[in-house]
């Protein structure tokens, strides 16, 4: 499949490029990565990144602004994305011929070609494999490698989760090759802002697990209002209670206007069936889902507890 998609990229003069919204960084890492990557290996065609931005991870580049026009006759490449709903810019079916390119369970396969593969760490991981298999013709520069590299780092949570594997630190070995600044990329992927450290704090005085290590973190619209947080940077503290002794998998319920993004974690469960009955979805041990009333969140919490409790 990869050499298909290299030929694809060949033929169009016209790239564009797509990835989930709420992005994080290896959505971003993967979308502009490649889009690098093509850019530089092709000088005189068309690259565009799109999506709505994310003012959290503009450091690591800014989404381009295009017409419904540039769609025609292009090749559009979707990256990191599991389902068509979670596509940012839905304006992905517009171009002549559709790519998918993720990690995730291949639950949705859209697209006229496909290139799935849920044993990588990350989409990033996957598109270094795609620079190496053609490395004779595609050219990885610096700022492909930076943006690969936060990609990687992201999703395998600084090379920390299962995921991880001989060959995500093999293809990662050729990204710290570039002169990036690896030490200024760590502080601005894992900086927070006080008052967010703050909430971590509540979030380790408040959490509830019970006797089989099943946890959960609920927090309210009034309470992240209090500590000035916003939901998505509340997020970004899923992994705050990771480190608990005997906790197995966890739930933070995040509060946002009348619905409840439900995030889940897992040391060994598999978690992503349970976030599929809620209409999400994702891996096996990192997953979420979008739930409607308090009523959901109770059913979800028991549920939990009847995965860790089998476990």
């Amino acid at each position: 499949m990869k050499n298909e998609i290299l030929q694809e990229i060949k033929q169009y003069d016209t790239i564009i490029l797509h990835r989930h919204v709420r992005p994080d960084p290896d959505a971003y890492g993967s979308q502009m990565g490649l889009a690098e990557i093509i850019r530089a290996s092709f000088p005189m065609k068309k690259v565009y990144s799109v999506g709505n931005d994310e003012v959290s991870l503009q450091f690591l580049g800014k989404v381009d602004e295009i017409t419904d026009e540039t769609y025609k006759e292009a090749l559009v490449i979707v990256c990191d994305t599991a389902n068509q709903e979670r596509v940012s810019d839905q304006r992905y079916h517009l171009g002549q011929k559709l790519i998918k390119i993720d990690h995730h369970p291949n639950d949705d396969a859209y697209g006229d070609m496909l290139w799935v593969n849920t044993n990588a760490s990350s989409c990033s991981e996957m598109i270094v494999d795609f620079w190496e298999t053609f490395s004779d013709e595609l050219l990885l520069n610096e700022t492909a490698a930076r943006l690969l590299y936060a990609g990687i780092v992201g999703d395998t949570g600084r090379f920390l989760y299962p995921s991880t594997t001989e060959e995500t630190l093999r293809l990662s070995a050729h990204l710290v090759t570039f002169p990036f600044d690896r030490p200024a990329l760590y502080r601005e992927l894992y900086e927070l802002p006080k008052n967010t450290v703050k909430l971590s704090g509540y979030i380790l005085q408040n959490f509830d697990m019970d006797k089989n290590g099943a946890a959960t973190v609920y927090l309210s619209d009034t309470l992240l209002n209090e500590f000035e947080v916003n939901p998505r940077d509340a997020s970004a503290l899923v992994s705050s209670i990771e480190n608990v002794q005997g906790i197995k998998a966890w739930i933070m319920f995040i509060q946002e206007g009348p619905v409840f993004r439900a995030r889940l974690r897992s040391k060994g469960p598999v978690i992503n069936e349970l976030a599929k009955e809620y209409g999400g979805g994702g891996h096996p041990l990192a997953s979420g889902a979008t739930l409607h009333s308090d009523e959901e969140i109770k059913e979800m919490t028991k549920k939990l507890q009847l995965i860790c409790a089998d476990k």
